[in-house]
């Protein structure tokens, strides 16, 4: 794409608005990055070498001095800057919608509310194991356009995409499409409506065409409802997942196996106790690379075999270790109600479980059944949630305490644990009111457990 004298105004300069400035200034756009924020000198030295104009602290009217606008994932669209943007008619665009202009290997993209990062790493993994060079990143690790113009036919670029970067594509089509759950969150970003959210992520299909695959959990019901809905009029291929009941087309549970039924053909891949990651939900997560890597072509055995191998992701059910025959796992991306209630379902156990953090309006309602049936005691963590987590949480469990940080949480943990017992960090709240993000959490929760 020849961008020769477009002006276009990057907003953010964190790593995916440092590799999108990159991009578009190679490509010939003339680019101006602006951010509110003060810019690591890192990211100065690396825009400085670039040639690319850029300012910090605050937009000036030179950010709106532009053809088009490309904003970062943390950037709102309620943003004062984005809504002047929009008035004058400048058109705006999310990075991975960009990024995608210049890529020539077929997309596998990844949405979802919970399952995202962990169905991506699976799907890179299977791809890798494939002999595809897959690209992996997007919303995790590198951004697209870091390595988009870099990328060959011949490799798969596998993408976790998040509600935001949605919010902003245009031409962005993936040849796979894959839609784990939607259940409600960041609904402060929607005008708190779960129907802006949810309309968010179906834009992931919106330029699939007659070739190309979706792939959705039959099992959420929001989902089952939009599929059945445009099935027969939609040009792409549907493709449903569930380990509740048989599927046309997709892959489902039967007697404990993990079942592909795809054009016309069935078979048992492999039995659910050889999926090497726990829980329920990683059963989704699991069937959903297993379909995605089974239409591009990757062999059956590959797949059985990656599956078996899978290490899991950091902060994401991650065992810490155990001792005095108590485990500790670490699930510090569980940022949502959702995601703590598939943690909760995953352990057979008793569990002790330290929850709290920044609360997004958390309704922790849903989770009273399971708390009353496998948490003995919740740990309410930090001054901002806590609190809340004990009030709320505790009148389920047998017990409840609060902490006012995390090492202290670990230490009660510790001190009050009985063999046979599960410590479980899954926290249904966002990280920023002790932690830099939810990788600090994880971090801290894991240096206080092998500190014990």
């Amino acid at each position: 794409m020849n961008l020769q004298d477009k002006h276009i105004t990057v907003v953010g300069a964190a790593r995916s608005g440092l590799s999108v400035a990159k991009l578009l200034a190679r490509h010939g756009a003339k680019v101006f990055v602006t951010d509110r924020g003060v810019v690591a000198q890192n990211l100065v030295n690396e825009l400085e070498q670039t040639g690319v104009g850029f300012e910090s602290g605050g937009h000036s009217d030179r950010a709106l001095l532009a053809d088009w606008m490309v904003i970062s994932p943390g950037v709102p669209t309620t943003a004062p800057l984005i809504q002047q943007a929009l008035a004058k008619g400048i058109v705006v665009f999310s990075e991975v919608e960009v990024a995608s202009w210049f890529c020539k290997a077929p997309i596998v993209a990844i949405t979802g509310t919970n399952g995202k990062t962990t169905t991506t790493t699976l799907a890179g993994y299977i791809f890798e194991k494939a002999g595809h060079k897959p690209f992996v990143g997007g919303n995790i690790g590198i951004p697209f356009s870091d390595r988009a113009d870099q990328l060959t036919n011949e490799q798969t670029v596998v993408l976790e995409v998040s509600s935001f970067q949605l919010d902003h594509i245009d031409r962005f089509k993936p040849k796979v499409s894959i839609i784990l759950n939607i259940t409600p969150d960041h609904l402060d970003r929607y005008q708190y409506r779960f129907e802006n959210y949810a309309a968010s992520k179906f834009r992931i299909h919106q330029n699939q065409q007659m070739g190309d695959y979706v792939i959705y959990n039959a099992d959420d019901e929001l989902l089952n409802h939009h599929f059945n809905q445009i099935v027969q009029t939609a040009p792409f291929t549907s493709l449903a997942l569930s380990i509740e009941k048989e599927v046309s087309q997709g892959a489902f549970l039967r007697d404990h196996n993990l079942m592909l039924r795809l054009e016309g053909r069935e078979e048992v891949l492999m039995n659910a106790d050889e999926v090497s990651i726990r829980g329920r939900h990683n059963l989704y997560n699991s069937l959903a690379a297993a379909v995605a890597a089974r239409v591009m072509e990757i062999r059956s055995e590959v797949i059985r075999e990656s599956l078996s191998t899978f290490e899991g992701v950091p902060h994401r059910l991650e065992f810490v270790r155990e001792l005095a025959h108590v485990r500790y796992y670490n699930d510090s991306k569980a940022t949502n109600v959702n995601a703590v209630w598939y943690a909760l379902e995953s352990f057979e156990e008793p569990i002790i479980l330290l929850a709290g953090g920044r609360d997004k309006g958390n309704d922790y309602g849903p989770l009273h059944h399971l708390v009353r049936e496998k948490v003995r005691m919740v740990i309410g963590v930090g001054e901002e949630s806590g609190h809340k987590v004990v009030s709320e949480l505790g009148c389920a469990a047998q017990e409840a305490r609060f902490a006012e940080n995390m090492e202290e949480a670990v230490a009660l943990a510790h001190q009050v644990a009985q063999a046979g017992e599960v410590v479980l960090l899954s926290p249904a709240c966002a990280s920023f009111d002790l932690f830099e993000n939810y990788e600090h959490r994880g971090d801290v929760f894991k240096a206080a457990v092998l500190n014990l």
